[in-house]
């Protein structure tokens, strides 16, 4: 959807609510927004092909997000948020699934996941609770979600502790590449009729954050985030080469917990300078481990412009079960070349410009802010990313 399209939409929308901005309690438009983004990527470890091959991908994506809210007679606050997502891709890596069709299963495809979220917030109790719900599709998976949520906040509102939980369930198609199909077995391809098998994926999750103000310049966030899945968790058209030279797909246990720890730091240097830092530490029991440091210095040019540079390292260890291509032993129980689960440094680097202007951007009222940000991904593994996305609030 166009901004301009978005822009006259809204008009029409707000028209209609001054009619009745006097019935407080009917559910009104809070703001609305709009996210584009473009994401390329290129390097020479695809698991696709064992380890090695193009991982050149581009990805575009659309994200409109509507916030509704209204007041009920017990003078609590309700937020109503529709999100529609919607990326379209095409991957040179995964055109290597099956190189003998005119088409394999996931040379282009359109990755489309809707959500909406419903949130009570009592200003009494100091009390936040709501529930989300989730959808998502691409060429060979479906997914259903839906999360849970509670805030609560202290006195002074200075002190925060926040719960969560959330479940999953998926359905993975499993796709296999040509040469290690069984026959009669289909390719997942629009047209073939062969079948092919659908397996499940349930992922769980959970979240425990504590926030505290420590003064008027620093505010600070713990939070422990465990998670666990368990169903198809390696990709089948995944190829696997042995020592020997023999080939088979990717293998995986079916089961992962995960426990990401994280600390935020935000620090106040003055009227111009924010210092946003957080640190993140990862273990699971593949064995991975990981460190992700980010920080983010949003620097105020004048009352309506900022811009902010970031910056993220991470290092990661790999899961026990990786090896590069042709390493892997046939007598190993499990067996991935997947560089995304190997060990890695990664930097990601970039700036966002956000204009915020009192007219509106381009003298347009309810065109609230506009941001634009670059960043520059490299890792160790050879790969190298670029995106750059565009976010539009309309209040």
């Amino acid at each position: 959807m166009s901004v301009g399209l978005l822009l006259s939409l809204w008009r029409a929308g707000y028209a209609q609510q001054e009619k009745t901005s006097y019935e407080t309690r009917k559910l009104k438009v809070k703001e609305v927004n709009l996210v584009s983004s473009y994401y390329q990527q290129d390097g020479n470890k695809s698991a696709v092909t064992g380890g090695i091959g193009t991982e050149k991908l581009s990805d575009y994506a659309q994200s409109i997000d509507l916030v509704l809210k209204a007041t009920d007679q017990r003078h609590r606050q309700h937020t109503l948020a529709f999100d529609l997502n919607i990326d379209h891709y095409t991957s040179a890596s995964s055109d290597r699934i099956d190189p003998l069709t005119v088409s394999s299963a996931s040379r282009s495809d359109t990755h489309i996941y809707p959500s909406i979220t419903w949130n009570i917030h009592d200003d009494v109790t100091r009390t936040t609770r709501g529930i989300s719900f989730s959808y998502s599709t691409e060429y060979d998976y479906k997914s259903y979600g839906v999360n849970l949520n509670f805030v609560k906040a202290s006195a002074g509102n200075n002190r925060e502790i926040s719960l969560k939980a959330g479940a999953f369930f998926d359905t993975w198609s499993v796709i296999l590449p040509p040469e290690l199909r069984p026959e009669g077995y289909g390719s997942g391809a629009e047209g073939d009729r062969d079948p092919i098998a659908y397996k499940p994926r349930n992922s769980y999750s959970a979240g425990l954050s504590l926030s505290q103000v420590i003064n008027k310049r620093l505010q600070v966030l713990l939070t422990v985030e465990p998670a666990f899945q368990q169903g198809l968790l390696s990709t089948p058209f995944h190829r696997m080469y042995f020592k020997d030279g023999s080939e088979t797909v990717e293998r995986l246990p079916g089961s992962r917990l995960k426990l990401p720890i994280g600390f935020r730091l935000h620090y106040f240097l003055g009227d111009h300078v924010v210092l946003r830092t957080f640190y993140r530490y990862y273990i699971d029991d593949w064995g991975m481990q990981a460190h992700t440091i980010n920080v983010e210095t949003p620097v105020k040019l004048s009352s309506f412009a900022s811009i902010s540079p970031f910056y993220r390292y991470s290092h990661q260890t790999a899961v026990r079960y990786f090896a590069a291509y042709g390493q892997h032993a046939p007598t190993d129980r499990y067996y991935t070349s997947d560089y995304d689960i190997s060990g890695f440094n990664s930097q990601f680097v970039g700036a966002g410009l956000r204009l915020a202007p009192p007219g509106g951007v381009l003298g347009v009222g309810h065109w609230q802010s506009a941001e634009l940000r670059y960043g520059h991904y490299v890792r160790t593994t050879g790969m190298v990313a670029n995106s750059l996305t565009l976010l539009v609030k309309l209040k």
